[in-house]
This record gives C-alpha cells, sequence and structure tokens, in this order.
C-alpha cells in the first residue's frame, strides 16, 4: 500500500471508531452529547461566515471592467498606427 492508501484506510477506520463511540454516548449522555453537537455545528457555520467577511474586508476591489477594455481599445489603436 502507498501512503494515500494508508492515510485513507485510517481515515476510515478512525471515522467508523468516532461514529460508534459518538452512537454510545448520545444513547447515555444525549442532552449533554446534543448541546455539544450542537454547539460545534453552530460555531462552525459562524466560523465559515467570519472568514467569508474577512476575505471581503481584506481583498482588493477589482478594477471596473469598463477602464480594461479602455485601454485594451488604445493599445489596439497604437499597433494599428
Amino acid at each position: 500500500m502507498n501512503s494515500d492508501q494508508l492515510l485513507g484506510a485510517a481515515l476510515m477506520i478512525v471515522s467508523v471508531i468516532l461514529i460508534v463511540v459518538y452512537g454510545y454516548l448520545i444513547y447515555f449522555y444525549p442532552l449533554i452529547v446534543l448541546q455539544i453537537t450542537a454547539f460545534v455545528a453552530v460555531a462552525a457555520i459562524l466560523v465559515i461566515l467570519a472568514w467569508i467577511g474577512y476575505t471581503l474586508l481584506t481583498t482588493p476591489a477589482p478594477k471596473p471592467i469598463e477602464e480594461s477594455t479602455e485601454s485594451q481599445q488604445g493599445d489596439q489603436n497604437k499597433e494599428q498606427k
């Protein structure tokens, strides 16, 4: 097996084990496990929204399309002369 296949097998085995552990925990401690699960899900969504906001905040605005079209036409006119 190459390293990618070993990594895939390890991920699969760990995932199955975690599903069994989660099922066990939800059976014996349903309220706390559901509260933790809901918190993690909401927190993950909010982290993604924060990341999108940060990206929008820090990314420079693109140049307007009209300016690029005018400059290309000007370059073409120069080449034709």
